[in-house]
Order: C-alpha cells, then sequence, then structure tokens
C-alpha cells in the first residue's frame, strides 16, 4: 500500500472530541502554527542577574533626548526603571516628615521602634530615614540612616523596622544602645504597597448571606484589590500611576543622573492645583499630546474619584489642568456602566472599556477637544491588562469569550475556548495580561488556571492564521518588541528577553524547552478495520537549531474505540510495541519503522533536549488494513 500523507489545519482544536477533529491538531506546548504547520516557540534569556522586589504587573519601555533606554517595571511593592541591567528604584515619596527622638531599641532585640505621629502607614510599606544620630552601640546612625520595611504597625503613630546593616545583616542592640536618634530625624515614605493578589471581603455578608436577596445581587464584594499600574511617555518623560491612586511624573533630563524618585504630577513647577489626585489610568494620546486620566477625581472635587470620569490636561501640558476657553483641557462623563476598566489606544482612537460597555474617544479640536460615542453595550472584559492594540484592531479577552474591534464589535471563533474558561481562576482574573507578540503575528493572553493563585497558563491567538494554541507558562507582565530588539516579560523577580536562544534561560545553565504537539485520532475506512502501521517517513527540519545532533521524538498512538483509553506498552519496549511506537527522528532521518495495530492513531511530535529548533512539514506513514479483530 503506498505511504499515507498526513495533513493537518493549523491551530489546536478542543472544542470537540478528538475523534471528530480527525485532520487537526488536539494537544500542545510551547508550540506556534506559522503558514500552517506546527514550530517550537523561541526560548528566553535573564534581562540582567539582578532582580526587583514584587510581583511585576506592568512594562514600558522609552528613550530619552540623548538615547537613553529606559524600562518601566511596576511592582505591587516598587517602581522602578531596568537601565541596562540595573533596577533603578523611583517609586514615589507619598510623605516626608521631620521628626526628634523617633527611635527606641532594646537590649538585645533586632527591633526599632519608631513613633511618628500620623505616619500614615501600612504594613510592609517602605521608609527612608537620614539624619538620624547613633543610639550608642550597635545601633549607629549608618544603619539607621538607610531605607526599611516596616515590619508592623502599632498604632496610626508607632511601627516596628528590624535593624540592619547596610549589607543587608541583622543588628542586634546592646546595653549601650540607649539613645533615641538625635533630633531633626527626617522620615522618607514611599507610597502605600499594594496586595499581590485579590482579596474578597470574609465573615457576615458574603457568600450566600451577601448575595442575591440578602443584600447583594452581584458577585462578593471586593476589600482590597492587587496592585496595578499604567505608564506611559510624555516626550522623554515618564507619566505613571497607581491604579485607584495619585498619578507621578520623572522628569529625565532632571531625575535621570542620580535616579531620584518621581513626584506627584499636582506638585510639578508652576503646576494650577487643578490636576487629578486619583485615578484607574493614565494615559498620553499620541497625536494629539493631551494626558489623559480615566477613572478620576473632577477639579472641583478633588480627592474624591468618580470612576467614569475622564479628565485631560491642555495640549502639550502637563501642568494645565482647569478648564478654560483659551485652553483644551476638560473631562467627559460617560454614563454607562460603574466604572472604568481600561484604555486603549488605536491610531485613529481610544477605546474606553466599562464593566459593561466600550466606547470610542476621539480627538474633535477646540472647543470640545474630545468626543465619546457607545459602540457597544454587550461586551465583557476579563481585566484592566486584557485589551491589546494592534493597529486599528484590539483583541480582548473577556469572560467566556474572545473579541476583536477592527470597526465593530466581533466575538473571535475560537477553537481552545472552553479549555481555557473551564480552567480558570476567576478569583484572581484581574491578574490576566494580554501581550502582543507581532514577530509572529501572535497575541498572548496569560492567565491563572483554576488551582493556581498567579498566571501559570496562556493561550495564544494567531490573527494572520486565525489559529489558536495553548500552554503552561508562568509570567506576570509582557512587552512587545519595538524599542527593545525582542518582547520582555517578568517572572519570579526576573525580566526575560523572548524569541532569544532556543532554550529556558531562567536556570543555569539554560534548561531544555519541553515542547510537543500532538494530532487527534486518524481513522482508515470509517474505523470498521484495523489498521498495521510499520513505518514512518518524517518531515522535519532542525534550521536554526544550535546543537551539532538536534532531534525530536515521533510517537504514534493507537487505540481501538474513540473513548477507549490509549493502549500503552511497558517501558523497556516504548520504543517498539504494538500499541505505542516511539522513535528519535535524527536530523537527517529517512524513515523509522514502528510496529503499530488500532482502528485509530494519533501522531504526537515532542523535543526535550536543549539548543534544538524543529519545525515539522507532512510526515508520511505507511497503512494496511488488518482485519476487523
Amino acid at each position: 500500500m503506498p505511504l499515507t500523507k498526513l495533513t493537518f489545519r493549523p491551530g489546536i482544536n478542543r472544542e470537540s472530541t478528538s475523534y471528530s477533529n480527525e485532520g487537526g491538531w488536539y494537544d500542545g506546548d510551547k508550540i506556534r502554527f506559522r503558514f500552517g504547520v506546527p514550530e517550537k516557540i523561541g526560548g528566553w534569556q535573564k534581562a540582567s542577574n539582578s532582580t526587583y522586589t514584587g510581583s511585576a504587573r506592568a512594562l514600558h519601555t522609552f528613550t530619552s533626548l540623548a538615547g537613553a533606554i529606559y524600562t518601566g517595571i511596576g511592582t505591587h511593592l516598587k517602581y522602578y526603571l531596568l537601565v541596562g541591567e540595573q533596577y533603578k528604584d523611583i517609586t514615589p515619596v507619598r510623605k516626608t516628615s521631620t521628626t526628634d527622638n523617633i527611635f527606641a531599641a532594646t537590649n538585645g532585640s533586632s527591633t526599632i521602634t519608631v513613633t511618628d505621629n500620623a505616619h500614615g502607614a501600612v504594613q510592609n510599606d517602605f521608609v527612608t530615614f537620614a539624619s538620624a544620630a547613633s543610639l550608642g552601640g550597635n545601633i549607629t546612625a549608618a544603619v539607621l540612616n538607610q531605607e526599611y520595611q516596616i515590619d508592623a504597625i502599632t498604632s496610626a503613630n508607632v511601627y516596628t523596622i528590624t535593624a540592619k546593616d547596610t549589607s543587608g545583616d541583622t543588628v542586634t542592640a546592646n546595653s549601650s544602645d540607649t539613645g533615641n536618634g538625635g533630633t531633626s530625624t527626617t522620615a522618607a515614605y514611599q507610597v502605600n504597597v499594594g496586595l499581590d493578589t485579590v482579596v474578597y471581603n470574609v465573615g457576615w455578608g458574603t457568600d450566600t448571606w451577601g448575595r442575591d436577596t440578602y443584600g447583594s445581587d452581584g458577585e462578593l464584594g471586593v476589600l482590597s484589590t492587587m496592585r496595578l499600574w499604567t505608564h506611559d511617555n510624555f516626550g522623554e518623560d515618564l507619566i505613571y500611576n497607581v491604579r485607584n491612586g495619585g498619578i507621578f511624573y520623572w522628569d529625565t533630563s532632571a531625575r535621570a543622573a542620580t535616579f531620584s524618585r518621581g513626584i506627584p504630577i499636582a506638585e510639578l513647577t508652576s503646576a494650577d492645583g487643578a490636576a487629578p489626585t486619583v485615578a484607574k489610568q493614565v494615559m498620553i494620546s499620541d497625536r494629539d499630546r493631551h494626558i489623559i486620566a480615566f477613572g478620576c477625581d473632577a477639579e472641583t472635587s478633588l480627592g474624591t474619584q468618580d470612576p467614569l470620569l475622564i479628565r485631560f490636561s491642555d495640549q502639550g501640558s502637563a501642568i494645565t489642568w482647569a478648564a478654560t476657553a483659551t485652553n483644551t483641557a476638560g473631562d467627559i462623563q460617560l454614563s454607562t456602566g460603574s466604572e472604568i476598566i481600561t484604555a486603549v489606544e488605536t491610531r485613529q482612537q481610544i477605546l474606553v472599556f466599562t464593566d459593561v460597555s466600550l466606547h470610542a474617544m476621539q480627538f474633535l479640536g477646540p472647543p470640545f477637544t474630545f468626543g465619546v460615542s457607545m459602540i457597544s453595550e454587550n461586551i465583557t472584559i476579563m481585566g484592566p491588562n486584557t485589551a491589546k492594540a494592534v493597529d486599528d484592531a484590539v483583541f480582548w479577552m473577556g469572560v467566556e469569550d474572545f473579541y476583536v474591534y477592527d470597526g465593530r464589535v466581533q466575538k473571535l471563533p475560537c477553537s481552545v475556548r472552553s479549555y481555557v474558561f473551564n480552567d480558570f481562576n476567576l478569583a484572581q482574573k484581574d491578574k490576566t495580561f494580554a501581550g502582543l507578540n507581532s514577530t509572529f503575528n501572535e497575541m498572548w493572553w496569560f492567565y491563572p488556571s483554576k488551582n493556581s493563585t498567579e498566571c501559570d497558563k496562556y493561550v495564544v491567538y494567531n490573527y494572520q492564521e486565525q489559529a489558536w494554541t495553548f500552554g503552561s507558562l508562568g509570567r506576570t507582565a509582557w512587552l512587545d518588541r519595538g524599542i527593545l530588539d525582542n518582547p520582555l516579560s517578568t517572572a519570579d523577580g526576573y525580566a526575560y528577553y523572548h524569541e532569544l536562544g532556543l532554550d529556558d534561560g531562567s536556570t543555569s545553565p539554560p534548561s531544555a524547552i519541553q515542547a510537543h504537539v500532538e494530532s487527534s485520532q486518524i481513522d482508515i475506512a470509517d474505523g470498521n478495520e484495523f489498521v498495521f502501521l510499520n513505518k514512518v517517513v518524517p518531515d522535519l527540519t532542525f534550521e536554526g537549531s544550535t546543537s551539532t545532533a538536534p532531534k525530536a521524538t515521533f510517537t504514534l498512538k493507537s487505540r481501538n474505540a474513540p473513548g477507549g483509553s490509549y493502549l500503552k506498552s511497558d517501558a523497556e519496549t516504548v520504543t517498539q510495541s504494538q500499541a505505542e511506537s516511539t522513535t528519535v527522528v535524527e536530523q537527517f532521518t529517512e524513515q523509522a519503522f514502528v510496529r503499530l495495530r488500532g482502528r485509530s492513531f494519533a501522531l504526537r511530535v515532542a523535543s526535550t533536549d536543549t539548543e534544538t529548533q524543529w519545525r515539522l512539514g507532512f510526515p508520511r506513514v505507511n497503512i494496511r488494513p488488518d482485519g476487523r479483530k
């Protein structure tokens, strides 16, 4: 019988059974489809061997007029600039106090008690002391005059820290430490830290006691939300915002030399005193250079957040926010939904998402500056970071569906929809984020699976080939290439350049990326007869591999009925068996001989070695009928 050519549709399909999806792919991990065939994704390498503090949720890259490249990284504890391979802490300061005699130590203890009236701090906040004097013994001025993370809040006026030397080692007070730090000690408190997770209300009023007719018709009330940042560059300067918090400004020309911290935008020199003090998101309109604050406080009621209010500065100005007849500052009030979730800029307009609707915001020019029109009231969006623009189209993940807006709102046909949303931890949905990999025409969404509190899975849509894939990979933020040569992601305190090398650079030495793709079941003569397979002619290229002997594994798996199990062989005979045949495909393998019998079979291609890149073509198998029993 002549060899049978195996051709498959691009993309993975989990919306039907493996048997009914004949001619398609059913499973995979760390693979992509390009020109209709699967290949292993590229590797990743650390951008720096240094680490940042906290869980990173936001990335933004910009350049100075001098050509320096800065990458902003917002975590739940800090805000950094990655400069070369160094992380520079530019977390804004919310309050600075100067107080006398604020320290107290106990002999034999490393705990220092700090008394500073109305400090406003919360546990884990960061504070930097200056101008303190020695307590007399081990607790020297050098020990005190540095940054500390607060251990515990005793009261509105008192908190504790753990004494450390300049290398970070714990210091214990002795009997000579009887002083109190002297006079005029300065304490600079950074903005309050946020949570790295979503925490829901507990106790009476939650679960069934706080739902439906018991006092609520929605989800459980949220007590505290995780820390998210938004940021954009205003020319060469950086504007950054804590979600539901302040807006800050980092002047590159004034602060890059020492990397001093950003300041509230309302405190800029010559500011008119009308700038928002709280917002959900900040953005720069590229076409007209307005700073736009979404979900902010009104000019007439600063400090009181309106979750549906949009305000914008005078054109080209960061300091003029008071609307007058002679400038273009102003505001817009949305009328649908309960809050603005996110806003995404395209080439022609800004799309503004509320929890139930989608609006288009366009620059009109004076006297109205901006106008807003309703696009749809029948959409959902999973979280603040789940929408991403590609030219004039915007893709986003909703609750139970994927969407695209390209002039009209459409649901994306998704062949892995049930697989993704049935394995989703909706309690932590705000951690979900979208990432564009424009080199390969891919939109990625990272999300927390059902048994995880952190993003550990991903789903990818190739918008050029309209093909879906999924897999496992833990990431917390993503930035497409552009100013940087490669996409950048974050995880576990490190930043990683993607599509760089062939291996997992999170380990030293780099480890192999475990990649595989597996087809749905293929039968002969409608599955009425058994078939016998005795040869496979692989069609695989290893172009791009750096290994001198790259290889991948071909596995043919058989079963006798659509609902039956694959017939497994003992481990010692796995390479040649009646139930499953596995062979290693070397770079120049012409054919491999197998022995496999069943009513249907599936093909699996996998690699587990370093320095290996592979791309599958159209393999062929030798199949012959083998009776009905």
